[in-house]
């Protein structure tokens, strides 16, 4: 248990080398209010006075002060050949430099802190590590935090009281750190600052320990009696009183004999020396909790970090072997994409060759079936192609002509829909260029010209066969548009009853009823275009067009069904039809084409002697970066087996 302090203080360091700052270790946070008397209560743990002092914010910085417990240097020189103090302290920010002297300690944290924060009253977030080393301290790990202020002075900016309470939050939010309020005694507990913010990161109160200074400072006839046996604010970890009038300290007879008179019953649970015992004590105990967690993150971060150095790769040495493995696991990720076996497989949206099916089935299948068979065409068009279908012939029979003119119009309305999938297809196999690129292989950002140059291969690949995917797309329609086949097989039934009503009409005819009501209805409303005109004016032969609004003759109504009925019927046929035949070219001549010859167009393309070494330089950062890992590794081996140890 003595050794788990003195580990997460090498760990500290060690994280500081290696950057990690995602591991949240297991520390002790000192908050307070300004002038609450924090300081005092780190000094009054060492027992020396090394802390700066002044007036307004003192603590601008992050201080982090471990305290190594030693034997007395008598002990020492009879075992090694150390440093020759009882006392001593370092900083790390001055390797190699041992400070004997306290004072010397407290000039060197105000100029670090002036270094970064300015000479001002400015505050800076960089942590300051000191190192104290004592046979009078406890094996402990504390925070010293700046203290909450309300007033800006000097340089410090207007929301100094936000800054300072978002470098508190920023520590005590870490679910490993025990959280040292301290509050004054001869102030209301209920206005405390520092448990205000505690209360906000530790509801339950179960990392917070509450110090109660300056207990010698009270008004006379006044005590913190009711506040230290938790009777004003329970705390969970505890409540311990110290006094902070440094003189006092110093003489540990006289600080029991202040307890003993005014706290006989807390005296053994009150002062500095109890404070560090239990602090010390809840340390290790909080360390040993946070162990196993922190091994399994150490763990992680271990295992990511090599992941990530491997990902880096070895210096090139056979640049032929590695153009082509590069060029045949790009090829082999790319099809396995649009097959749907790829690795790394979005969840978030569809791609490759999912969504692919999905443009086949649902985006064109969808607009095929939206397309209206009849839609654009109305009665007097109908009317119109069946008389230009007999000429100046008047029609005795519905002409299979006109039917085939305006059944060709409707069928050409699919080319549109047909094109717009192929060009959504093609844009998808562009995508997944993109794709591949992002998650196939390392090995493409290594090599930024190779990545460059793969990418312009396949989408010249896929640009070569977008023309010619369009070109059969476009002949389906013209196929269909180049012969109407009436005796097709499912278009049977229709084409009996365009039989059936000729027949009809036939009969009628030679029964010599039809004509005579025909002619009677024509005397009654003479054709449109052809009516008599009024004396004097000439006849526009030109002007045929037939009124909008004209009711329709039986005649006419019967005919204009059965070419509507027979119109929804064939392009019904062919829009089945195309709906299958086009995904099948598009499948045919542009995905699996692209998919067959990419990994040798690649080979052909890029697999040059000229143009291995031009196309495996290294971007600029990957060598760097491969290099700091690889110092970096022995530093995450000591934290491996530190967490082990």
């Amino acid at each position: 248990m003595e050794t788990l302090i003195p580990t997460i203080n090498r760990l500290q360091e060690v994280f500081l080398t290696v950057g990690a700052e995602i591991i949240q270790l297991p520390q002790i946070v000192v908050v307070g209010s300004q002038s609450s008397g924090k300081s005092s209560v780190l000094e009054s743990l060492v027992g020396r006075d090394f802390l700066p002092r002044g007036s307004g914010i003192v603590t601008r910085r992050p201080l982090v002060l471990q305290l190594v417990n030693v034997s007395p240097l008598q002990e020492r020189l009879k075992t090694e050949n150390g440093v020759k103090a009882e006392e001593w302290g370092t900083f790390l920010h001055c390797k190699n430099q041992i400070f004997t002297d306290f004072q010397e300690i407290c000039h060197e944290i105000e100029a670090e802190t002036e270094r970064t924060s300015g000479g001002n009253k400015g505050i800076s977030p960089e942590p300051i590590y000191l190192k104290i080393f004592s046979p009078k301290v406890l094996n402990l790990t504390l925070v010293d935090l700046p203290g909450i202020t309300k007033v800006p002075v000097g340089d410090q900016p207007e929301d100094i009281e936000a800054q300072v309470q978002a470098m508190i939050l920023s520590f005590i939010s870490n679910p490993n750190s025990l959280i040292l309020a301290v509050s004054p005694a001869n102030s209301d507990l209920a206005t405390s600052d520092a448990l205000k913010l505690a209360r906000e990161v530790d509801p339950d109160g179960r990392r917070t320990l509450l110090v109660v200074s300056k207990l010698d400072l009270m008004d006379a006839g006044t005590d913190a009696l009711e506040v230290l046996l938790g009777r004003v604010i329970p705390v969970r970890l505890g409540i311990i009183g110290v006094v902070n009038r440094f003189e006092i300290i110093v003489h540990y007879r006289k600080l029991q004999a202040f307890l003993q008179r005014h706290y006989p019953s807390l005296a053994s649970r009150a002062g500095s020396r109890y404070l560090a015992k239990t602090l010390s004590r809840l340390l290790m105990h909080h360390i040993r909790d946070c162990l196993p967690d922190l091994k399994t993150r150490v763990t992680v971060l271990t295992a990511q970090y090599q992941a990530r150095l491997n990902s880096y790769g070895q210096p090139v040495e056979d640049h032929s072997a590695t153009l082509l493995q590069i060029v045949t696991k790009f090829a082999s990720d790319y099809c396995n994409t649009i097959e749907g076996t790829a690795r790394h497989i979005q969840t978030s949206e569809l791609c490759g060759g999912a969504r692919i099916c999905y443009i086949f089935h649902e985006t064109f299948g969808r607009t095929l079936q939206s397309i209206d068979p009849l839609g654009g065409l109305t009665e007097l068009d109908i009317l119109t192609a069946i008389r230009n279908a007999t000429g100046p012939r008047p029609a005795l029979f519905v002409p299979e002509v006109s039917f085939e003119l305006l059944v060709k119009r409707q069928i050409k309305r699919l080319e549109e829909p047909s094109m717009r999938c192929v060009e959504l297809v093609h844009e998808e196999l562009q995508r997944i260029i993109q794709h591949c690129s992002s998650y196939s292989t390392q090995e493409l950002l290594r090599f930024p010209k190779l990545h460059d140059s793969i990418v312009e291969v396949v989408t010249g690949l896929l640009r070569k066969r977008l023309p010619i995917t369009n070109e059969m797309v476009h002949n389906l329609v013209a196929i269909e548009l180049a012969y109407i086949n009436t005796k097709h097989p499912d278009f049977t039934d229709a084409a009996q009853v365009s039989a059936s009503v000729n027949s009809q009409q036939a009969e009628a005819l030679d029964g010599g009823k039809r004509w005579k009501n025909e002619k009677v209805a024509e005397e009654k409303a003479p054709a449109a275009g052809f009516g008599s005109p009024s004396k004097g004016q000439a006849i526009n032969l030109l002007d045929t067009a037939l009124p909008v609004s004209r009711k329709l003759s039986a005649r006419e109504q019967r005919d204009c069904e059965v070419i509507q009925r027979l119109i929804k019927c064939y392009f019904l046929i062919v829009r089945k039809s195309i709906q299958d035949s086009v995904p099948k070219t598009v499948m045919h001549f542009l995905v699996n084409f692209v998919k067959e010859h990419l990994q040798s167009e690649l080979v052909g393309q890029l697999y040059k002697q000229p143009l291995l070494q031009e196309l495996l330089i290294e971007s600029q950062d990957t060598a760097q970066q491969r290099t700091e890992k690889q110092s970096g590794n022995p530093a995450q081996s000591i934290v491996t087996a530190e967490i082990t140890e």
